[in-house]
């Protein structure tokens, strides 16, 4: 099963796809190839794939990825391969941008989609300010792009009001315990339970 997590940057969906990995079994994240520099609190391999745009580039002329955009001036992107890998382990779990869920949805009709929005613009504008890092003008252009993205909110499945960290993160949770227990996703358990009652 592919959970697609989105959201304007900023949101808080980093911290509570970070949540849910701890607390759900059998569930896998997918790590994003980016061009962009490393932060000082992120790990490679962990958080991202840092890699050279021209070799970002040669993956997507050898169509390597599964979906890829570029959003604030880098290039991000979901390879094909880190899907099979994961996928062959359990659930995945996407964090991506919105550009990037459109394309995931185009191809993997099945997935589930979950958009993260902050309670106002308003907090938004803080966390970015808060996270720091940034200037003024990266913050006020993350800002622009989040007043696009979230007039895509139709495009997914469920909807994340981030305004209580742990009140976000048990809806997170909710969302992929009641994704599991739809019939198509437990046709395999439930087969030799029918059978036992043939049989009985």
């Amino acid at each position: 099963m592919l959970f697609v997590i989105s959201g304007p940057s900023g949101c808080g969906k980093t911290t509570l796809v970070k949540r849910a990995l701890k607390k759900s079994k059998n569930l896998q994240f997918s790590v994003s190839h980016t061009t962009r520099k490393k932060r000082d609190s992120e790990v490679e391999g962990k958080d991202y794939y840092f890699v050279a745009q021209k070799e970002f580039e040669q993956m997507v002329e050898g169509d390597k990825l599964a979906e890829w955009a570029v959003v604030h001036g880098h290039y991000y992107g979901t390879s094909k391969r880190e899907i099979e890998k994961k996928g062959a382990k359990g659930d995945i779990l996407l964090d991506i941008d919105v550009q990037g869920a459109a394309r995931i949805k185009a191809k993997f009709k099945k997935a589930i989609f979950i958009f993260i929005v902050p309670p106002l613009f308003q907090d938004l504008k803080k966390r970015l300010e808060k996270r720091g890092g940034e200037s003024p003008e990266a913050i006020q252009t993350r800002l622009e792009v989040a007043k696009k993205e979230i007039r895509h909110y139709p495009l997914f499945d469920y909807i994340i009001i981030n305004d209580q960290l742990e009140k976000a993160v048990r809806e997170l949770e909710s969302i992929i315990l009641s994704e599991r227990c739809r019939l198509d996703s437990r046709k395999k358990e439930i087969t030799p339970i029918l059978q036992s009652f043939t049989e009985g």
